[in-house]
């Protein structure tokens, strides 16, 4: 066997099964880690295809970047595991049907597309350099697409803050329109109160002898 082939097949087994262990696994710390590897995999078969920028960029970004908030937030926050798993095997069969859905559109465009023909020749790269003609693509024929991710993950950021604008009752929350607005009568009111002394300190008082 070729040994690009044979590293081909060590690291797709690889994505795959920690891909499905990030599902599967009963820990979310374990889910974490395991989603670790498999962009470890993805990357080191990004090198195998020759494209060393984008390998670079997953590993920076999202192993040394993201997958450390995303430990962090995990190990840091109190997750009941056992309410996070309500619900999973009823939900099972469309997961699975869904996976089958997407397995097979990617087997249609590997196994009848032109998609080894999308980026220029290995001469052209190597002239111009991995990065340049990655850039030359992007924003060149694949704009649009950029520019549909680009609002796809816009939308999912605004949803995500609008989930967590929800009102609390277990915390404070601060309106700064109302603070702004404020005048100052409004926080301090002066009231005019006549003197009085305590019952107890006039009994006490000592009495003066004619």
């Amino acid at each position: 066997m070729d040994p690009v082939a044979a590293l081909f097949a060590v690291f797709s087994a690889s994505t795959l099964v920690s891909a499905v262990r990030v599902i599967t696994a009963r820990n979310p710390v374990h889910a974490v880690l395991y989603l670790v590897l498999c962009f470890f995999s993805a990357a080191c078969l990004w090198l195998l295809l020759q494209a060393e920028f984008l390998a670079i960029a997953l590993v920076l970004v999202y192993v040394g970047a993201v997958m450390v908030l995303f430990l962090f937030v995990v190990m840091m926050l109190d997750i009941q595991i056992d309410r996070l798993r309500v619900g999973f095997w009823r939900h099972l069969p469309l997961a699975a049907l869904i996976g089958v859905a997407i397995a097979l559109q990617l087997w249609l465009v590997l196994a009848n597309g032109h998609w080894q023909f999308l980026t220029p020749p290995v001469t052209d790269v190597a002239k111009v350099g991995n990065t340049k003609a990655l850039g030359q693509l992007t924003f060149t024929e694949y704009l649009l697409p950029l520019q549909m991710a680009g609002a796809i993950l816009l939308v999912a950021i605004v949803a995500a803050i609008a989930l967590t604008l929800r009102r609390r009752s277990d915390s404070l929350h601060q309106r700064p329109g109302d603070q702004v607005r404020v005048r100052a009568r409004d926080r301090l009111t002066i009231v005019h109160m006549p003197p009085a002394v305590h019952p107890t300190a006039t009994a006490k008082a000592p009495v003066k002898e004619a």
